[in-house]
């Protein structure tokens, strides 16, 4: 495919979606929940593409393909055990949405440090999401260079292509906020959606349609169709990968931030609804575009050059590929603008709030923003290592941060948990988790995303029950969590957290 083709259509995109996300702005974001949460106010539909591009990244038409090419159909069960994992939202969403209405949380940090009493509570959670979120959107950035590299045989260099992403994540944060980066979000969801089925449906028609395409796999390459099979896939490993991608959800904060913004529970059910369709049909294109590649391509030197390398090739035509490729970047991109704004306003609000008492709403915001193309630098310069695959890399990151789930499911249905051992689980499991990966990714035979999750509940439990409940805060909290579902929401905005969060 032509590097012209390719600038030509990514112009007309960013006319189209500069155009949209101006358009988004309602005056000027004065305070942190107007810049990073859109003043409570998304609706449904806006929310859920948003939040199906946000999470459906260059980790699904790069990442799954790409897993699926090495792994077989063990990357669709995988993949499926996320999704299973979705059933979350549908008990935490309303639950997070009641309490960071009554409260007026901006970041789930400080959701937790309110509940645990603790200002420790969420500068620790802020800092330990901002270690593993930040290789995270390094991984988005590393899928846009294989992608633009891989489609244009290199004319485009994989630098090249990570620098692109990080200076558009930049620009649609700086635009209008949290809200500017989901009105784009539903453009690129819409366009993914669409256009990448039409071409797995060209593309398998090209093979000879589904019997022949799967006829070869069992030909060529029957363990692709098998479980575990013999390549990627034993027990395991595919247990070290489900294990931290069914709390994803939960444990990610620039995901688990989205259920403080809808305008009411009516938006927050139609957010996941739409979210589960999207899902549903993105996952299964993914997966075929991997078996895809490995009929058509047997012997990429990459498994994550599997999209790349059916877009450039002539069974898709060359108009519909540039499309496709367009909306996986601009779905890569919208991970890394909402990890960047998520993270920016975790850094402002709970650790340097934190540390410097009593600061104004108006420096908070002025500081996040700050902080946000240092974290764009971060990223950028991680991604130019390109470590593993990128599926791989992504669960990594989430491995990291499920030690943060057994604090969270305990703040809404354990009153005895205390902020020691939330402290002592993100920190103890957080640590251990770093020694696996820094010392071959295994432990005792079995990898980080088995220990992470047990071993922080044992610590969250264990040192909760050595040590003083917190007060009557945590009871009002749960209280307010469980009282959701039996009131009709709010109609407008909740006050700022009151003075009893001091």
């Amino acid at each position: 495919m032509s590097e012209s083709l390719i600038w030509w259509s990514v112009a007309i995109y960013l006319v189209i979606a500069i155009g949209i996300a101006v358009l988004s702005r309602q005056g000027k974001a004065a305070d942190m929940s107007s810049y990073f949460l859109g003043g409570r106010q998304m609706n449904g539909f806006v929310s859920a593409l948003s939040y199906s591009a946000t999470t459906y990244s260059a980790f699904m038409m790069v990442g799954l393909a790409g897993l699926t090419y090495k792994g077989g159909v063990g990357a669709l069960g995988f993949e499926i055990v996320y999704f299973a994992g979705v059933s979350l939202v549908a008990i935490f969403g309303p639950k997070f949405w009641s309490v960071g209405k009554k409260f007026g949380y901006v970041t789930p940090s400080e959701m937790l440090g309110h509940r645990y009493q603790s200002k420790a509570v969420a500068t620790s959670t802020a800092l330990a999401s901002c270690l593993f979120l930040i290789p995270y959107a390094a991984v988005q950035l590393t899928g846009v260079g294989y992608l633009l590299a891989g489609m244009t045989d290199g004319a485009i260099s994989f630098t090249t292509g990570v620098l692109f992403a990080t200076v558009l994540a930049l620009f649609f944060s700086y635009i209008a906020g949290i809200r500017s980066v989901m009105w784009t979000d539903s453009l690129q969801a819409i366009m993914m959606v669409v256009v990448s089925t039409i071409v797995a449906l060209i593309v398998i028609d090209k093979l000879g349609g589904f019997d022949a395409m799967f006829a070869t796999l069992e030909k060529d390459h029957p363990e692709s169709l098998t479980v575990p099979g013999s390549g990627l896939f034993s027990f395991v490993t595919f247990l070290g990968l489900t294990i931290p991608w069914f709390f994803f959800s939960l444990s990610n904060p620039q995901v688990s931030q989205r259920l403080f913004m809808p305008s009411s529970l009516k938006s927050l059910r139609q957010m996941l609804i739409g979210f589960l369709i999207f899902g549903f049909i993105y996952t299964l294109v993914s997966v075929l575009w991997g078996f895809s590649a490995l009929v058509a391509f047997p012997s990429l030197e990459k498994a994550d050059m599997a999209t790349p390398a059916l877009l450039s090739s002539g069974m898709v035509p060359p108009v519909l590929g540039v499309i496709v490729m367009i909306g996986i970047m601009a779905a890569a991109v919208s991970t890394i603008d909402s990890i960047m704004l998520t993270l920016s306003s975790m850094l402002a609000r709970d650790v340097y709030a934190n540390v410097k008492q009593d600061v104004p709403e108006s420096r908070q915001l002025l500081v996040g923003k700050l902080v946000i193309p240092v974290i764009a630098i971060l990223a950028y310069v991680f991604a130019q290592l390109e470590l593993d695959l990128i599926a791989v890399l992504s669960v990594a990151a989430s491995s990291g941060l499920a030690v943060l789930v057994p604090a969270t499911i305990g703040a809404f249905f354990w009153r005895r948990a205390t902020a020691a051992g939330v402290l002592a689980s993100t920190l103890g499991a957080g640590a251990l988790v770093l020694y696996i990966y820094a010392t071959g990714g295994k432990l005792f035979g079995l990898p980080a995303g088995i220990w992470g999750v047990p071993v922080a509940t044992l610590l969250y439990v264990v040192v909760s029950l050595c040590t003083q409940r917190p007060g009557a805060i945590a009871d009002e909290f749960i209280d307010e969590s469980k009282s959701v579902l039996k009131k009709k929401a709010p109609r407008s905005s909740a006050p700022a957290m009151a003075a009893q969060k001091a």
